[in-house]
């Protein structure tokens, strides 16, 4: 795993943590191959629009690529917990995990979606924060979707600051599109529709949190050029953050349409826009 760098700045960073690389010769055709796969599911839609399900409804982590983490008791799927179903996951970080030799804290799971560019999917989660979550001043991301090579922030991440979630496109100096305040030892609700392309006249966003459309579609660019992306569910914080934490995490679902992902009593022909 390549080691990840960091700068200073109040909410920025500068880092890379990407999927083990494979070697020069092989590059070109293992790049090729890791898009094949949704590539395919184009003329599937219309039979399923769920492409991809991460809900822990396993009992395990089996339905991701990788888990990082450096012990199991920070990576745990639980049962008296959860938002959908019968599993969830609780991540715990303490200050010096860091499963990947990497800056910042971490306890995260990795799935390699590499939606092609010019793709529009639906995503679901819900997140909650217990009561103890810190409230710091430095970054804790939650959710992020990451881009292969290296460096810089992710083009598209959830975090929180002081009490206040936020929802960031383009990196560390990019824009912050949507801010809500914590509420914990409750269930938070994402669902979120994305076109990924690093044409802002292409690309787009729009984001509901708990039923409500808070992010009317907006135009921007959602990847980087030249680039892949995948999901990253856990928690990664800065590594100046003390306090040992969790956060739990339950229902990831992409799809293609609204309605697969939407949470009972959202009815997606009445949602109204609300200020973030």
């Amino acid at each position: 795993m390549p080691p990840r760098a960091q700068a200073g700045g109040k909410y920025g960073r500068v880092s890379c943590v990407c999927p083990p690389q494979p070697p020069d010769k092989r590059t070109q055709m293992l790049r090729l191959l890791k898009l094949a796969p949704l590539a395919l599911l184009v003329p599937l839609a219309a039979q399923a629009s769920v492409v991809w399900k991460g809900d822990f409804e396993t009992g395990d982590l089996s339905q991701y690529t990788e888990a990082w983490f450096v012990a199991p008791d920070r990576m745990q799927v639980v049962g008296d917990l959860v938002r959908d179903g019968n599993k969830a996951l609780k991540v715990t970080v303490q200050q010096g995990d860091d499963p990947v030799n990497a800056s910042g804290n971490r306890n995260e799971l990795f799935h390699g979606t590499y939606e092609p560019v010019d793709s529009e999917y639906y995503y679901k989660w819900s997140t909650l924060f217990p009561q103890d979550f810190p409230s710091s001043p430095r970054w804790q991301v939650f959710t992020q979707w990451h881009h292969d090579g290296c460096c810089g922030s992710p083009p598209l991440e959830f975090f929180v600051v002081n009490d206040t979630m936020n929802m960031r496109i383009g990196g560390s100096s990019g824009e912050v599109l949507w801010q809500a305040p914590v509420h914990r030892d409750q269930w938070n609700d994402f669902v979120m529709h994305v076109k990924w392309s690093p044409d802002p006249n292409v690309g787009f966003v729009e984001l509901y949190y708990n039923g409500q459309l808070v992010v009317p579609k907006r135009n921007i660019a959602t990847r980087y050029p030249d680039t892949a992306g995948y999901i990253q569910l856990g928690y990664y914080r800065d590594a100046t953050i003390a306090q040992t934490a969790s956060l739990y995490h339950d229902g990831f679902t992409m799809a293609t349409t609204l309605e697969e992902v939407m949470p009972a009593g959202g009815d997606p022909s009445t949602l109204a826009a609300t200020a973030p």
